[in-house]
């Protein structure tokens, strides 16, 4: 008994890139996983701001997670120091060690690099 199998070529790349196909649900699989990671990760409430896609380009399929928290940039690459200054009132109120505190100006001594999405990246291989 001899089996014999054909592959033809032009169909099998149609089907893995076909809208629903084999490689467009691993592709959602593996990009809302990634997206899960990285809500973990996210620091504060920044994780509800996180939402994923997959498009289709010339390139292909393509996974894309997006952050659209204001502040994403800054967590992601942190900050320099700089100095904060109250834009609409004459104090700035902010609260440290359980106490109301009022400042005109504060110094800040500025931020880490926190990369959570590549960290989410790399965890979602």
């Amino acid at each position: 008994m001899t089996v014999q199998v054909q592959i033809e070529q032009g169909r099998l790349a149609r089907l893995l890139r076909a809208r629903g196909g084999i490689a467009e649900r691993g592709l959602r699989r593996r990009t809302a996983r990634v997206a899960d990671i990285a809500r973990r990760e996210a620091p504060g409430r920044m994780g509800a701001y996180i939402d994923w896609k997959v498009e289709s380009g010339p390139r292909g399929l393509t996974g894309v997670i997006l952050c659209d928290h204001p502040a994403t940039l800054f967590v992601l690459y942190g900050t320099r120091p700089h100095v904060i200054r109250p834009r609409r009132a004459k104090a700035l109120r902010f609260d440290s060690g359980g106490r109301t505190v009022f400042a005109a100006v504060v110094h800040h001594p500025g931020t880490k690099p926190n990369d959570f999405l590549g960290r989410a990246l790399r965890a979602g291989r």
